[in-house]
């Protein structure tokens, strides 16, 4: 039978090739297809890890504005009757403010500068993007990506007289790790109701990058004009303590694998005006990067089962010519007496022999072409994510700053790895859709006498 099968395959060379093409394009797809889902899945969890079982304390904007310039206004009790919840093991809460570099210049260009009023040129001319947190490696910046820390270290709890700042900063300002700077209240920020004036000197102990990912209008809303600092310096800059500070919001972080719904849901038991605030798993801050991860997803599913019934369809069709083609030999074996299990056999051994080598080459087909059409894949979902977020962002006038960035953020990259175990599974499939596609094509032909095929030949 192999002999057989191994003749007609060399014998009939064109056919055997444009078979061999076909189940390769079928295996290759398959596979680039799922290292594709596999690739989202590790980027998804690499991503999520920091944020995965938590949630966070934010401002039910409906009924609730927040403050005169739009931050966060939940109280720092309320986050504390959280966090001494039994199901949290930490959190970390922010502090959105504004505040004045002491004899240091912010980042600008002749741009932002013809987009200042003389008054706004005078309240903000050395106006930076404050962030109070009591863990900056926890902070949503951090998370997202936005920001990335390349020196010096992260704010811990307990901090005070801390800040990291942005590179570029650093660089203008000659400063580095180490240095100390003076940041102050600014008395024209509409958030400082208590027209505090305060000047507080900080250590810069961490130096971070990020660049933005859109236009910008004013200075403050580059990445270089924002700086994170401890709680308690945020909190001084508007006349406040850690105790009676307002914040933006805060993330808790719940317990081993405590069932995130149901803390949601006992948290909402607890004597908080529930009206004004909302409780959000923290994974959906980033619609985004959910949106490119579930987009992905679709995609590579369509092009798991297109190739299949792409495969499937042509097999059929070709196999169909293929035997028909063959019809005097199929009769004269039926006519000598051979099973048609036999002959049946023998078509599945001719497919096996070229499906093995397609198989084999599809693995380095696909370790070659995955990262390319992984990659167009990936432009194609962001490219689609990127534009509705323009559109929406324009029709609610929001601004270009690290907040809007961080929450607009999508996957950037696919580590595409073709590994043995996803061959298996591309070969169960494939030799199904084989079988199947052989299946109706010889049906109609092996049920014929012998006698009618060796008479319908012409």
């Amino acid at each position: 039978m192999l002999k057989n099968a191994l003749s007609y395959i060399t014998r009939k060379k064109l056919k055997s090739i444009i078979i061999f093409a076909i189940i390769l394009i079928m295996a290759t797809l398959s596979l680039v297809s799922i290292s594709i889902k596999n690739a989202t899945n590790n980027a998804s969890k690499e991503t999520f890890k920091n944020i995965t079982n938590s949630f966070s304390m934010q401002i039910n904007r409906r009924v609730n504005p927040g403050t005169a310039r739009g931050a966060g206004n939940v109280k720092g009790k309320d986050i504390k009757k959280i966090a001494d919840s039994k199901e949290i093991e930490g959190y970390i809460k922010r502090i959105n403010g504004v505040g004045d570099l002491v004899d240091h210049d912010i980042i600008e260009t002749e741009e932002t500068k013809r987009n200042q009023s003389a008054e706004r040129k005078k309240s903000f001319k050395n106006a930076v993007m404050v962030t109070g947190v009591n863990d900056s490696s926890k902070e949503d910046k951090f998370v997202s990506g936005a920001f990335k820390l390349v020196e010096g270290n992260h704010l811990k709890t307990g901090d005070k007289g801390k800040i990291l700042i942005h590179k570029d900063l650093a660089t203008k300002n000659n400063l580095k790790v180490g240095d100390k700077m003076k940041i102050k209240s600014n008395l024209f920020d509409a958030d400082n109701e208590k027209q505090a004036n305060e000047t507080i000197e900080v250590e810069i102990i961490g130096l971070f990058e990020g660049k933005n990912k859109s236009g910008v209008y004013y200075s403050q809303e580059f990445y270089e004009n924002n700086v994170v600092t401890d709680i308690d310096t945020a909190a001084r800059l508007y006349g406040n303590t850690e105790d009676t500070a307002i914040y933006q919001d805060a993330t808790f972080f719940v317990k081993g694998d405590i069932d995130l719904d149901a803390v949601i849901k006992k948290m909402k038991s607890l004597d908080i005006d529930w009206k004004s605030y909302d409780l959000i798993k923290s994974s959906s801050n980033y619609p985004a990067l959910q949106q490119s991860i579930s987009g992905i997803y679709k995609v590579a599913d369509k092009l798991f089962l297109g190739s299949l019934i792409f495969a499937g369809v042509v097999l059929s069709l070709l196999l169909l010519l293929w035997i028909n083609a063959r019809k005097k030999e199929i009769g004269i074996m039926l006519a000598l007496g051979i099973t048609k299990a036999k002959i049946m056999g023998q078509f599945i051994m001719e497919l096996m022999i070229i499906g093995s080598f397609a198989f084999a080459g599809s693995f380095f087909l696909a370790s070659y072409t995955g990262k390319t059409i992984a990659n167009k894949v990936l432009n194609s979902v962001t490219s689609d994510i990127a534009k509705k977020m323009a559109s929406d962002a324009s029709s609610a006038n929001l601004g270009a700053g690290v907040e809007v960035d961080g929450f607009n953020k999508t996957l950037t990259s696919l580590n595409i790895n073709i590994n043995s175990l996803d061959m298996v599974y591309v070969v169960i499939f494939g030799v199904g859709i084989m079988l199947i596609a052989l299946l109706i094509a010889s049906n109609k032909m092996l049920r014929k006498h012998p006698k009618e095929l060796l008479t319908d030949i012409e």
